[in-house]
């Protein structure tokens, strides 16, 4: 099946235009938080934005306002989920991870990285990725909300505020 119809090639063209056209408008409404990818809901929206609009595109079942609605639904339960969270630090718990510390003063927080299924070898990466030779420069490695690696070596800690909010950022728990 390699071709339909001229139709449904002109369907897909004109539908397409319009449907990107409709969801740079509703991202644009719904503000910069609803592609930030922030934490795994933000991605999860994200996308679903994505395979809402290939199905709008692609399934001629599918009318372009219905297509629209949906994508507007998204848009205002994820701008709804943001507000709650930012709001409720309850909710928040929900919606977002807490950032974890993987490494303090140079020492592996081995619970930490079982507890969050990484090896070793993953936090040493970053470590080097970050220009870093090895971990007794390092005042904290983080594990984010959105799942990157912060890496802050002991010369820029400073009081080491920004690790305000993350587990286990005096040291190692009890297994």
């Amino acid at each position: 099946m390699w071709f339909d119809s001229w139709a449904q090639i002109l369907r897909v063209l004109l539908i397409g235009s319009v449907s990107y056209a409709a969801l740079v408008l509703v991202l644009r409404a719904s503000g910069k938080r609803t592609l930030g990818q922030l934490n795994a809901f933000d991605f999860i929206v994200t996308v679903a934005f994505g395979s809402t609009l290939a199905t709008i595109l692609l399934s001629s079942d599918v009318a372009f306002l219905e297509g629209v609605t949906a994508l507007a639904l998204l848009a205002a339960l994820q701008l709804v989920v943001a507000w709650v969270s930012a709001h409720w630090p309850r909710a928040r718990s929900f919606v977002t991870a807490q950032p974890v510390a993987l490494v303090i003063d140079g020492k592996l927080q081995h619970s930490q990285l079982r507890r969050n299924r990484l090896t070793e070898s993953e936090v040493l990466q970053a470590v080097r990725g970050s220009g870093f030779g090895d971990l007794s420069s390092i005042a904290a490695v983080v594990l984010e909300t959105n799942g990157t690696i912060s890496v802050i070596a002991q010369a820029k800690a400073g009081s080491g505020s920004a690790l305000d909010g993350v587990a286990n950022r005096f040291g190692e728990e009890s297994p």
